[in-house]
């Protein structure tokens, strides 16, 4: 079955799923920030909805209709739930389905997420019962779930079930994100997918700042397909941004010159006549990241309502905007002592 993963540049770049961070208005935020070629949501849980529906979900699906190429992120440990909660995804209008089978969290893991590295055949069942909604269907995961030599094997079982792509966070369970993503075994997993699964797409995550880094893995590392950013939109929300010099990087992976990268190095010299002094370039990105705050605050206001999450949520999203520029700090903590995005507004018009 063809889907639009076939039709995606390559590199490609993918925002990952993150609990109470990829909701809907994160995900706009982000677009106008920058765009990455799909989205994915949060992780939502199949037997919750099952068995309570939406309100088990807490908004996790929650979209708008012009969301593409946005992927639904679920997860569980039953194959009779994955099945209905695929077919509802499928319902919803989302473009495709990725199975979470790499969550450490300590909810998850009782019966999916991670956990399912121990569990590889209710992992099988899983990823059959989610192809029945007739969207493209793939899995994020991670090396294994204690020990780095666990990977060949289970990495082996997931390839052999006919994926459009895996996306690999390069650690394991065990080791969370407390140390260096294992880039060491890329080249391993580009040979073992070669094997198994050529036709699966392979997407690498864990530690990639920004699009340059991720094309540059690409470069390094021929034979990966994609790159999913996570934690790096918390450093850089404009972490996707094509910019001339990752143009150039995008230009020796390929080995041809975009209309995009054209363009940028075309307006490269207008750039420059406004950002010759270092203070000026300063000056525009903190323009632009209160700009993208403002954004930030006013989605939230619409969506609050159906969402339904507390104000203190937003506070979490401060770091993202309030950086790199003399006086962020203070700043910054002024925004933490707020109560309601009119606040907030009214201390962004005073600096």
């Amino acid at each position: 079955m063809t889907s639009f993963w076939d039709n995606l540049p390559q590199p490609f770049f993918i925002l990952a799923p993150m609990e109470a961070v990829t909701d809907v208005v994160f995900r706009h935020v982000v677009k106008q920030a920058g765009a990455p070629d799909v989205f994915f949501t949060e992780f939502a849980n199949a037997t919750g909805w099952v068995h309570a529906g939406d309100k088990a979900i807490a908004g996790r699906l929650i979209k708008t209709d012009n969301e593409h190429l946005l992927v639904a992120q679920i997860w569980g440990g039953e194959p009779g739930d994955m099945e209905q909660f695929a077919g509802y995804c499928a319902r919803l209008g989302f473009d495709g389905i990725d199975i979470n089978m790499g969550c450490p969290a300590k909810s998850a893991i009782k019966s999916g997420g991670a956990a399912l590295i121990h569990r590889p055949d209710v992992a099988v069942a899983a990823i059959a019962a989610a192809k029945t909604a007739g969207l493209p269907v793939s899995v994020k995961t991670r090396l294994g779930y204690t020990y780095i030599d666990e990977w060949r094997e289970w990495l082996t079982t997931i390839l052999q079930q006919d994926i459009v792509n895996l996306t690999i966070h390069l650690r394991t369970k065990k080791e969370m994100s407390k140390v260096a993503a294992h880039y060491e075994l890329i080249d391993e997993i580009v040979k073992l997918r070669d094997e198994i699964a050529p036709q699966t797409l392979l997407t690498v995550n864990g530690d990639i700042s920004d699009r340059e880094h991720g094309l540059e893995i690409a470069r390094k590392h021929p034979g990966v397909n994609g790159i999913m950013i996570g934690r790096g939109v918390f450093s850089d929300p404009f972490c996707f941004r094509r910019t001339v010099e990752s143009s150039s990087v995008e230009e020796a992976v390929t080995g041809a010159s975009s209309p995009v990268s054209r363009t940028l190095r075309a307006g490269e010299a207008t750039r420059k006549e406004y950002s010759e002094a270092e203070d000026s370039s300063t000056i525009h990105h903190k323009s632009e990241l209160i700009a993208l705050l403002h954004y930030h605050l006013d989605l939230f206001d619409h969506y609050q309502p159906t969402l339904g999450r507390p104000y203190e949520t937003l506070k979490r999203f401060f770091k993202i905007y309030i950086r790199d520029f003399d006086g962020a700090k203070e700043l910054r903590e002024q925004l933490m002592n707020t109560k309601t995005t009119n606040e907030v507004r009214q201390i962004l018009e005073n600096i």
